[in-house]
């Protein structure tokens, strides 16, 4: 377990909950990249994978629950596009 994977994980994880409560509540996409955060859940995933498969340890709960965060902004991002397009 390494003290900087884990302080990585929680700077970037701590930034989740920001954009998700923006997404939810301005049901805009203004600011927003699916692309970005596709990329980014990508990333998780290969963390997780490389947890699973190499170096397992507790760690691996970080980058699910960052993952976990990630897909929700996916999420919103995609209801959000739908809203826009109905209107």
């Amino acid at each position: 377990m390494s003290i900087f994977e884990i302080i990585m994980l929680v700077c970037f994880g701590a930034a989740w909950p920001f954009s998700i409560y923006k997404s939810y509540k301005s049901k805009s996409t203004n600011g927003k990249s699916a692309f970005f955060l596709f990329i980014v859940l990508i990333g998780y995933v290969a963390g997780i994978l490389n947890k699973i498969f190499y170096n397992f340890d507790s760690v691996v709960y970080l980058y699910a629950l960052n993952l976990i965060m990630v897909a929700l902004d996916l999420f919103l991002y995609m209801r959000n596009q739908r809203l826009k397009s109905n209107n």
